[in-house]
């Protein structure tokens, strides 16, 4: 039988916190991080809201842990800070302990800190330390330096699918485990707000210049945002033996790829239903015992009525509470789905339900809505997390309860 995965350690960093306390307190309290940039050189700055962790360079790498360096750049610094706190949360103080790999995922790489020097690399009169920066545009730059940093050997790897890196991350992660190839996994990801990727969404016309409103009839668009997350994962056997403090249990996941177009989704919801479907099945839980869906809500036009068709398709007129907490931290492409995992495991050990901000109006192609307040004291067993990307990536996890 393959083993069991068990989520025994959690650290992230988002625009509504340093870190996983920061970011339950900020969602108890409704209190959104969108507003507008402090870090990035664009025209857009005081125009297009996007979700920007509150730190500048200097205090990004004392949350990392080091002193100022050459070559770190935004992305890299941020993975840094959710990584340390990921691990001493699983009670790791060596990550050489025992076989470990890491799993990172990231869209941009060091693009944060590349994009600045373009003038200066077309000069073919300019040299200079800034040529040292063109390596780090690598998405596997910032996982390599976070790797080297933090001491891992073992497998290292990198995921970019767009939107759904993250959650694919956790789930390479899981299957490594449940195939017997390592007993422990670091999986999550890494995203810096940058000009590249708020000029290329804002282009095809999918930046709101109000604060986003996921399954709003009167939605525009989304808004970007950066953070990291990471989650340890470690088989049954691994954690009993460890004595490890189980969080929760990733007990299925499932991608799929529609391949229905570049940057729009199947307008039918097909890859979000296969998605969630097959985790479900894989976690041994029926559609009735789901307490609880984090969609990926972008509040995008296409993308909001293709997972909400995709959910009554799957669920019928008893779908379970859903909301997208995309108004607190942003979009945060590559990091939103480890993101998401933490705050699904947030709503399982406190007992709540995250409201959908921003809401309020149903759209008219759907007939449910998403939860709107705060919901306390609601038992959450099971919850699917959903991270739909680019080119019909479509990622799905069951996240469950520990039941011992």
């Amino acid at each position: 039988m393959a083993e069991r995965v068990f989520i025994t350690g959690i650290g992230m960093i988002t625009a509504i916190g340093d870190n996983v306390a920061g970011n339950l307190r900020s969602l108890r309290l409704q209190h959104s991080g969108l507003g507008y940039s402090s870090y990035i050189d664009t025209i857009y700055k005081n125009v297009l809201p996007v979700a920007e962790v509150k730190h500048a360079g200097d205090s990004l790498f004392a949350l990392a842990g080091m002193p100022a360096k050459e070559g770190y750049t935004r992305t890299t610094l941020l993975g840094l800070a959710a990584m340390w706190e990921a691990l001493k949360d699983a009670g790791i103080t060596d990550v050489q302990s025992a076989p470990t790999g890491f799993i990172n995922a990231s869209t941009v790489g060091g693009m944060c800190d590349t994009e600045k020097l373009y003038f200066d690399i077309i000069d073919p009169g300019k040299t200079g330390s800034f040529l040292q920066y063109i390596d780090t545009l690598d998405c596997a730059d910032c996982t390599q330096r976070i790797a080297d940093t933090v001491g891992f050997s073992e497998h290292i790897a990198t995921i970019s699918t767009a939107c759904s890196s993250s959650a694919n991350a956790l789930m390479f992660g899981a299957r490594m485990i449940k195939q017997g190839i390592l007993p422990r996994m670091v999986c999550g990801g890494t995203e810096a707000l940058t000009r590249f990727t708020l000029n290329g969404f804002n282009s095809l016309k999918n930046v709101d210049k109000q604060f986003c409103r996921p399954f709003d009839q009167q939605r525009t668009g989304l808004n970007l945002g950066e953070g990291a997350a990471y989650l340890v994962l470690e088989s049954e056997s691994f954690a009993r033996a460890n004595n490890s403090r189980v969080l929760a249990e990733l007990s299925g996941y499932c991608n799929t790829n529609e391949a229905f177009h570049p940057t729009s989704p199947s307008p039918d919801g097909d890859g979000a239903y296969e998605a969630m479907k097959t985790a479900l099945e894989m976690s041994g839980h029926s559609l009735e015992e789901v307490s609880y869906i984090n969609v990926h809500g972008t509040a995008t036009l296409n993308n909001d009525v293709s997972e909400g068709k995709a959910l009554e398709r799957l669920f019928g007129d008893k779908v379970p509470f859903f909301s997208s907490t995309k108004p607190f931290t942003g979009h945060t492409l590559a990091a939103a789905g480890a993101i998401e995992a933490i705050y699904s495991i947030l709503a399982i050990q406190h007992a709540l339900i995250f409201p959908n901000l921003n809401f309020s109006e149903r759209m008219e192609e759907l007939n449910i809505s998403p939860v709107t307040t705060l919901m306390e004291g609601y038992p959450v067993n099971h919850v699917i997390s959903n991270s739909f990307g680019f080119g019909g990536n479509n990622a799905s996890l069951v996240i469950s309860k520990y039941e011992g």
